[in-house]
């Protein structure tokens, strides 16, 4: 995606100015939300001229587009590797490899700190009020990773079916997404009725839990 006012073309100091402008644009998002945040702000955080956001992203909302348009496309090719590590191996791939393989990639970097702890709160905020275009979500992560994924699943699972192997992946990724934000939540609260939550445990879970139910499809399909 190439934003209004930039070039592709740019030196290292113009992308310099753009990487810092990206940087401040995060960490305010992050902190103070999209409206509560101006372009005043973000010029200074980064020390750059305010007439900078114009020229290099076209204005806040591009800019805005940006910081999201960077993130997915590391998390999707984070994702897609995983998919590709373990069927790319000699021998035919096992579908816990292959969920385990997956679950750590997508859990990883969302819990590693830094950055990955802004940007699960940028989610968080997007969420609740989004400003994303509609299909970003769909052209830059969902289209792709699904495709790569249910396409194993099924050279694993031949028995199953293309729209069933799209819901059993919707189901990982919601037990994902729960475990992601709950970390947070879980660490912070002493209650006893909430279980500490370990990810290595809480993949293994989703794991096992997930490969079950996947095989259960092939006992309903009659194979």
């Amino acid at each position: 995606m190439t934003t209004p006012g930039h070039d592709v073309h740019s030196g290292p100091v113009e992308r310099g100015v753009q990487n810092r402008l990206v940087e401040a644009a995060e960490e305010l998002f992050c902190k103070r939300g999209f409206n509560d945040t101006s372009v005043r702000d973000i010029a200074a955080i980064s020390g750059c001229n305010i007439a900078s956001v114009n020229y290099y992203f076209g204005g806040k909302d591009n800019l805005y587009v940006e910081v999201w348009r960077r993130h997915l496309a590391q998390l999707r090719d984070v994702r897609l590797a995983s998919i590709a590590e373990v069927m790319s191996k000699g021998g035919q791939p096992q579908l816990e490899e292959l969920l385990r393989s997956y679950a750590n990639s997508f859990i990883e970097p969302l819990v590693s700190g830094g950055r990955s702890e802004r940007f699960v709160n940028l989610m968080a905020r997007e969420m609740v009020d989004p400003h994303l275009p509609r299909d970003m979500f769909l052209n830059d992560m969902i289209v792709p990773v699904m495709g790569a994924f249910a396409q194993a699943l099924r050279q694993i699972c031949p028995w199953l079916e293309e729209r069933r192997a799209r819901l059993v992946i919707l189901s990982i990724v919601g037990q994902l997404m729960q475990t992601v934000l709950s970390k947070d939540m879980f660490e912070r609260d002493d209650h006893p009725a909430v279980p500490k939550l370990d990810l290595e445990e809480m993949v293994e879970h989703i794991v096992s839990f997930s490969a079950a139910g996947i095989r259960a499809c092939r006992s309903e399909s009659g194979e």
